[in-house]
């Protein structure tokens, strides 16, 4: 991998782990926010109970916990590049009784794996993250079996992602932030309809296709919305620490103003949409 592309990758493995703390606290809550597009992985994927399922950038254990518990005589390998991430979803794996499931950290890059290894691989918004997405679905197709189904996740257009966008467009609108570099890893960077369509049929896989799904961050109230966001939300937690105390007592005033005049302050559930992506190695 080119120099500036491993550079990515150990900041990118620097800051999960010093986030790991705030996903754990969140974690309920967060997972039932992601839960519908975990549910249409695993539906894709069509899994036999015999299965051996590789679940990348899985973070703190899903889909890959879920899906362990369908392959009931199969096993899952769950793989993230933060290790403290994973010790989150082992011990997720322990509270739930959940035995037949390893973990592992490893740079999708460079899978540690033979080809030809699972049945099956899921991949929960991973993709906007890697340096090289090219490379990590090669190297997807190359562990996957013959037969074998892949399916990912990656966030929608802004528009559709009120959750992100109501504390950014605040920082973007009192801060002089400089533009992402196109094509850099992002929350909206694979948010073109065929973006991850075209990658998959450009690496080998067969019979691709892509579906939208909603969801919804069931935070309750603005106060919460914040608290979140601004822990476990890098790029947020980053603008925000260039910040001074008045500025960002500002911002934060305007998110709650932006989201107690779209939700009742009382039941606040946040809009998201994703887009699912799955394909079939021949």
């Amino acid at each position: 991998m080119e120099l500036h592309l491993l550079e990515i990758r150990e900041q990118q493995k620097e800051s999960w782990n010093r986030f790991s703390p705030g996903w754990k606290k969140w974690d309920d809550l967060f997972m039932d926010f992601l839960k519908p597009m975990g549910d249409e992985i695993i539906r894709r994927l069509d899994l036999k109970k015999t299965d051996r399922v590789l679940d990348i950038a899985a973070g703190t254990g899903e889909p890959g916990l879920t899906i362990a518990t369908l392959v009931k005589d199969g096993s899952v390998l769950i793989t993230d590049l933060a290790e403290d991430m994973l010790a989150v979803a082992r011990e997720n794996a322990r509270r739930r009784g959940i035995a037949n499931i390893e973990t592992q950290a490893c740079d999708v890059s460079e899978l540690p794996f033979p080809d030809n290894t699972f049945d099956a691989i899921s991949c929960r918004f991973g993709f906007m993250f890697f340096p090289d997405m090219k490379l990590a679905a090669s190297e997807m197709f190359r562990v996957l079996k013959p037969g074998g189904k892949v399916a990912t996740s990656v966030w929608n257009i802004p528009d559709k992602n009120f959750w992100i966008t109501a504390v950014m467009g605040a920082i973007q609108k009192n801060m002089n932030l400089p533009a992402p570099i196109p094509g850099a890893p992002g929350m909206f960077r694979c948010s073109e309809k065929n973006l991850i369509f075209n990658l998959f049929r450009e690496v080998g896989l067969k019979n691709v296709f892509v579906k939208e799904v909603d969801g919804k961050l069931k935070c309750q109230n603005a106060e919460t919305y914040w608290n979140v966001m601004t822990e476990v939300a890098a790029p947020i937690v980053a603008a925000l620490s260039k910040a001074d105390e008045n500025l960002k007592e500002k911002i934060r005033e305007e998110v709650f103003q932006s989201v107690n005049q779209k939700y009742s302050s009382r039941d606040v559930q946040i809009e998201s949409s994703a887009l699912v992506v799955w394909g079939e190695k021949s």
